[in-house]
């Protein structure tokens, strides 16, 4: 068994250029889903939020299991995070896309509860493959 200090010494190495593509992609579709869950929420309230939310939600979780890591669900929630930041901004004409109502704080609060919360889910110790014979 090596000793902790050879493996901490090891340089740190370039992701590949998919992975890259993979979490810049994912960014851009987090963006996108804050911009879909602004307008959808707005429009249907209750339902238009929990769908909003659950939609949000399944982007946050895709990408961790798309990735395979922790980190494939930061993306789309940074994402998420930067579009409805960007969507908040007011313009000195006094145009904004939320409104001062509940639902809109509903979904703000909700989307970074649930973005949390899908970055800091683990997926257990069950193995995962074809292969694999659980239970016996």
């Amino acid at each position: 068994m090596p000793d902790q200090g050879s493996l901490l010494a090891q340089p740190l190495q370039r992701p590949p250029v998919g992975r890259i593509a993979a979490h810049l992609g994912l960014l851009l579709l987090g963006a996108l889903t804050a911009l879909a869950g602004a307008l959808l929420q707005a429009g249907w309230f209750p339902g238009g939020l929990l769908l909003a939310l659950t939609g949000a939600a399944g982007l946050f979780l895709g990408g961790a299991r798309a990735l395979g890591s922790r980190g494939g669900a930061v993306s789309p929630a940074a994402g998420w995070m930067i579009g409805v930041v960007l969507l908040t901004a007011g313009r000195p004409e006094g145009d904004f896309l939320f409104g001062a109502g509940g639902g809109s704080y509903l979904f703000l609060l909700g989307g970074m509860a649930l973005a949390v919360i899908c970055a800091t889910i683990g997926w257990g110790r069950q193995p995962v493959g074809d292969g694999v014979r659980l239970g016996k």
